[in-house]
């Protein structure tokens, strides 16, 4: 469930909140005047966080690479055919 709380809660129930991020292993949403402010988590959330973004944007540069590839008019395409075989001969050892 999303925890959102004004601000102020940081201040005055702290002890909640870091009970939601360490030992709830929750973000929690602070709010200010009614609008979103800031989001308080844990370290290990956010060095997860950080770590499936660069995976993303590694992916997201090989997924670029492969359509310039693609784009590449002396790439050469195989068959499934063709690639069964291919595999089969590095298989064999041929």
């Amino acid at each position: 469930m999303i925890n959102i709380r004004p601000i102020s809660d940081l201040r005055n129930k702290y002890p909640e909140i870091e009970d939601l991020v360490l030992n709830e292993d929750e973000a929690v949403y602070l709010t200010k005047n009614g609008y979103g402010s800031m989001v308080v988590m844990s370290l290990e959330k956010y060095s997860k966080l950080m770590s499936d973004l660069e995976y993303n944007e590694y992916i997201e540069h090989l997924l670029d690479e492969a359509d310039k590839e693609a784009e590449n008019p002396n790439t050469k395409y195989y068959t499934h055919e063709e690639m069964k075989q291919l595999a089969r001969r590095i298989i064999d050892g041929k």
